[in-house]
C-alpha cells in the first residue's frame, strides 16, 4: 500500500456517499476500549484529531473505560471537556475488551463504525482509508491486516498466523489477520451481531451468516510504546474455546438436531451393530458374553446415542423459544423493492 493512499482523507466517490450514510447527522463513530492506558491517551487524542481533521462529515469517538485502575478516566474526562465529540463510557469494573467493544457498538451513532485499540499500535491515520475502501467498493466490513506486524515473532506473530489459518478454515471467512482490532463496519451490520467472551475478533465470521461483503486491507502497525500487552496464554485458550462456539453458531445454531442427531444416530447404529454381532455369537456359537468388553461398549453406545438425540430435541426447543419469544428473525434483508 502506498504512503500517498494512506494519507488520503476520503476519495471523491466515497465522500459523495457519506451524505447517504450520515442520515442521523453522524457519519462515523470510532469505538476504542481503554484499560489502564493513561500514558497513551493524550497522544491518541491528538492523533485522532489530526487524522479526522479534514473528514468531510460529522464524526465521534466513543471511548469505553473498562474499569481502569490508573488515571485513565480522569484523562478521558479532560478529553471530553475539550471536545464533546469524544464521548466516554465508564464501566463499574473490568468486563473485558469484547464487552467494551459491545458497549461502544451499541451506543455508536455513526452510519459507519470503526473499531481500534487505544495503545496506538493501530494508526488513526488509516481510518479515512478504511472508510474510503468501504464506500468506494460498497463493502459491509473492511478488516485491517497488519502486514508488517511489530510484535515478537515467537510469542505473538507465529501463534497468530496459526490461529488465523485455523479460524479461516473452520469459519469459511478467509482473513490474514483476525486479531487486528482496526476494522470498519456498517452500522446495520455491527448492531446486529451480539458478542461476548472473546468474540470481538470473530465479528467478520459471525456477520457472514447475513451474507456480508468483506474486504481486507493492509494497515500500519507500530511497536507498543507504553505498558505491556494484555494478551497471554490464558487468553489464547479462551480464544480457542470461543472458536468452537463460533463454528457451532455459524453451522448449527438454528439446527442443533443436525449435529447432535447425526452423532446420536451414528452412536446408536454402532451400538446396535455390535449388539447384533454379539447376539449372533451367542445364538450360533454359544459364546459367553458377560465378560466381553464389546457388550459394555454396545450398551454405552446405545445410551450415548439416545442422549445425543435427546439433546438435539432439547436444542431445537430452545432455539425455537429463543427466536419466537424475542421475535428474532432468522434472516437478514439487504434491501427491499416494493414500489
Amino acid at each position: 500500500m502506498s504512503e500517498g493512499r494512506n494519507q488520503e482523507v476520503v476519495g471523491l466517490a466515497a465522500a459523495n456517499n457519506l451524505a447517504h450514510i450520515a442520515s442521523n447527522q453522524t457519519a462515523l463513530s470510532v469505538v476504542i476500549p481503554v484499560y489502564n492506558e493513561e500514558d497513551s491517551l493524550i497522544e491518541l487524542y491528538d492523533a485522532l484529531q489530526e487524522a479526522l481533521r479534514n473528514f468531510p462529515a460529522q464524526w465521534e469517538v466513543v471511548l469505553v473505560d473498562d474499569g481502569s485502575k490508573d488515571g485513565s478516566f480522569s484523562i478521558l474526562k479532560e478529553l471530553h471537556s475539550r471536545d464533546k465529540r469524544f464521548r466516554v463510557i465508564r464501566f463499574r469494573r473490568n468486563f473485558g475488551q469484547t464487552a467494551s467493544f459491545s458497549a461502544g457498538f451499541d451506543t455508536a451513532r455513526g452510519g459507519i463504525v470503526v473499531a481500534m485499540d487505544a495503545d496506538l499500535q493501530n494508526d488513526p491515520r488509516d481510518i479515512p482509508m478504511l472508510v474510503d475502501t468501504m464506500l468506494s467498493g460498497n463493502y459491509d466490513i473492511v478488516s485491517g491486516w497488519r502486514v508488517h506486524r511489530q510484535d515478537a515473532a515467537l510469542m505473538r506473530r507465529f501463534p497468530s498466523q496459526l490461529a488465523n489459518w485455523l479460524i479461516s478454515s473452520l469459519t469459511g471467512v478467509h482473513l490474514h489477520d483476525y486479531g487486528c482490532s482496526l476494522k470498519a463496519y456498517r452500522s446495520e451490520v455491527i448492531k446486529n451481531v451480539r458478542i461476548y467472551g472473546e468474540l470481538h475478533r470473530f465479528v467478520p465470521a459471525l456477520a457472514s451468516w447475513m451474507g456480508v461483503s468483506i474486504k481486507e486491507v493492509a494497515v500500519r502497525h507500530h511497536p507498543r510504546k507504553w505498558g505491556k500487552s494484555k494478551y497471554n496464554i490464558a487468553r489464547t485458550t479462551r480464544v480457542i474455546l470461543d472458536l468452537v462456539t463460533v463454528t457451532f453458531l455459524l453451522n448449527y445454531a438454528v439446527k442443533p438436531m443436525q449435529i447432535f442427531g447425526k452423532a446420536g444416530l451414528i452412536s446408536t447404529a454402532a451400538g446396535f451393530a455390535i449388539a447384533a454381532y454379539l447376539s449372533a455369537l451367542k445364538i450360533f456359537a454359544g459364546a459367553a458374553l458377560s465378560q466381553r468388553p464389546l457388550l459394555f461398549l454396545a450398551i454405552l453406545l446405545i445410551i450415548v446415542g439416545v442422549q445425543f438425540i435427546t439433546m438435539g430435541l432439547l436444542g431445537e426447543l430452545i432455539v425455537r423459544t429463543y427466536y419466537e419469544v424475542q421475535n428474532k428473525p432468522t434472516y437478514a434483508i439487504r434491501e427491499t423493492l416494493d414500489d
